[in-house]
């Protein structure tokens, strides 16, 4: 039996950090002109056995089928990509407002709010936009953050109940 390397004990070996990898080193080999090129290359070899198969079904069939099945899991892939990107720029933006002195905190849970919440925020940004000199503006939308906030604060509350009473 071979001993796994100290490097494999330190990361977790499951299914999604297993799928992430993959993910990850198949996306950037997807992302090349090279990869591009083998694909174009197939099909132009696929088009010029057109005729020595007499253009059969199951010629067609075999273009449709890889087509479809490398469509199907690209699928999966360009999810986790957008994803993982996705995660690190928030990360990336939530540690930005984070340091900054005068950025607003609340702007942290923006992803947790509801779409009402979200239409009020950026009402308010729209106004500030349009006068940024006015101060009634920049209350109002204080005020809205705070209501949002105080609106997250409560559904956390809620779910919080919630989930005590189910277990």
């Amino acid at each position: 039996m071979v001993e796994p390397s100290e490097d494999f004990e330190s990361k977790p070996l499951s299914v999604g950090a297993a799928f992430g990898t993959a993910a990850q080193w198949t996306s950037q080999q997807c992302g090349r002109a090279s990869t591009f090129a083998v694909a174009c290359a197939s099909i132009v070899i696929w088009a010029i056995t057109g005729p020595v198969f007499g253009f059969s079904d199951t010629w067609q069939l075999v273009i449709n089928t890889g087509t479809t099945i490398v469509t199907f899991l690209m699928v999966f892939l360009i999810q986790n990509t957008q994803n993982r990107d996705m995660t690190a720029l928030h990360l990336k933006l939530d540690e930005l407002i984070r340091v900054s002195e005068s950025a607003r905190n609340t702007l942290l849970d923006l992803e947790n709010m509801t779409e009402e919440e979200l239409e009020r925020v950026k009402g308010s940004f729209t106004k500030l936009a349009g006068r940024t000199q006015d101060n009634t503006l920049l209350r109002e939308a204080a005020d809205d953050l705070e209501t949002a906030e105080e609106e997250i604060h409560q559904a956390k509350e809620k779910v919080s109940r919630v989930a005590n009473k189910k277990s």
